[in-house]
């Protein structure tokens, strides 16, 4: 499978031998799949670098750091049950790969042959930090990527690790936590105007703290939803209403859905369609999810979910990725 010139090593870009104690930079647009760099020219930071999350880390990010560790942990959160938030795809592997990878040692065509599904989530929490906090000093879970409101993406584990985010295709998929407050039944407006305010240029996130003590990475980030519209639509059976992603979301998704769907052949750069060709809206059958390849919504996977939400622009991100591809 080719990758190069989208995507290729950074130590390839070197011009001349290598040298001892050669400092190698990296552009800050590559994700790490099986500890190998590969572009995505979309902002990334990674678990390696300064201000990155780090879900191979045991303790809580965000406690006092003497009350960090699990000893604390377990007296201090008690539904956290084990010092790891993430695990090994065995449920896709024979005993003899499983053996092999157990310490690491995935090599890529192993996880090429593995992985072919990219999950979508909204967070619930705003920012990607809150979001993390949530998922790794509370809930015992984790996911690969997320992406801030301002288009940073971060992430917080190698993807040959099984992140735990999506129940039964969590051994299969990539997944992705998008900061987002949520879809809401229609009338109910508290947390929406908690986040959300209206000026001379229409709707903006105004969230209670201030973008920056959030994580924020953009100085004096004004985030707008892509459409200034509440958008209502089912999910699930359920009217929901929700404000649209930002532009910088979008165009960083798209780009990362290009990269996968490039590196990883048996993710088709597609969506769950109905015999019409439209967006299904609902779980996938069991029997249709098994078989599945491609991009899908965490809504796909589990009846009591529904993100990404009615708002989600599926032609947008699906689009723009396959315009990136054939590039």
């Amino acid at each position: 499978m080719r990758l190069a010139p989208l995507v290729f090593l950074i130590a390839a870009a070197t011009s001349h031998a290598a040298e001892v104690g050669q400092h190698i930079p990296r552009t800050g647009d590559e994700i790490v799949v099986c500890g190998q760099f590969f572009h995505t020219t979309a902002p990334v930071v990674l678990w390696l670098d300064p201000g990155g999350y780090d879900a191979y880390r045991v303790e809580r990010r965000f406690s006092p750091y003497k009350k960090s560790d699990w000893e604390s942990t377990k007296a201090e959160v008690p539904e956290m049950t084990t010092p790891n938030r993430y695990g090994v795809r065995e449920a896709v592997l024979t005993e003899a790969e499983i053996e092999k990878v157990r310490g690491g040692g995935w090599d890529l065509p192993l996880l090429q042959r593995v992985v072919d599904q990219f999950v979508m989530h909204y967070d619930v929490c705003g920012a990607s930090q809150t979001c993390f906090k949530v998922l790794h000093d509370y809930r015992d879970l984790s996911v690969h990527f997320m992406l801030d409101v301002d288009g940073t993406l971060f992430q917080t584990l190698d993807l040959k690790e099984r992140a735990w985010h999506a129940t039964t295709s969590n051994p299969r998929s990539i997944g992705i936590e998008i900061a987002h407050m949520g879809a809401y039944p229609p009338g109910n407006r508290t947390t929406l105007d908690k986040w959300y305010a209206t000026d001379d240029r229409g709707v903006f996130l105004r969230p209670p703290t201030d973008f920056t003590k959030l994580g924020v990475r953009t100085k004096d980030f004004i985030g707008r939803p892509a459409r200034p519209e509440l958008i209502t639509g089912v999910i699930q059976g359920t009217e929901l209403s929700q404000y649209d992603f930002t532009p910088q979301q979008y165009e960083t998704l798209a780009k990362l859905t290009a990269t996968l769907c490039k590196i990883f052949p048996n993710i088709p750069c597609e969506y769950p369609r109905d015999a019409s060709g439209k967006l299904i809206r609902e779980k996938l059958s069991d029997s249709r999810l098994a078989n599945y390849h491609g991009v899908l919504g965490h809504y796909h996977i589990q009846t009591n979910k529904t993100d990404p939400g009615p708002a989600f622009d599926w032609e947008k991100v699906i689009d723009g990725a396959q315009k990136l591809l054939a590039e």
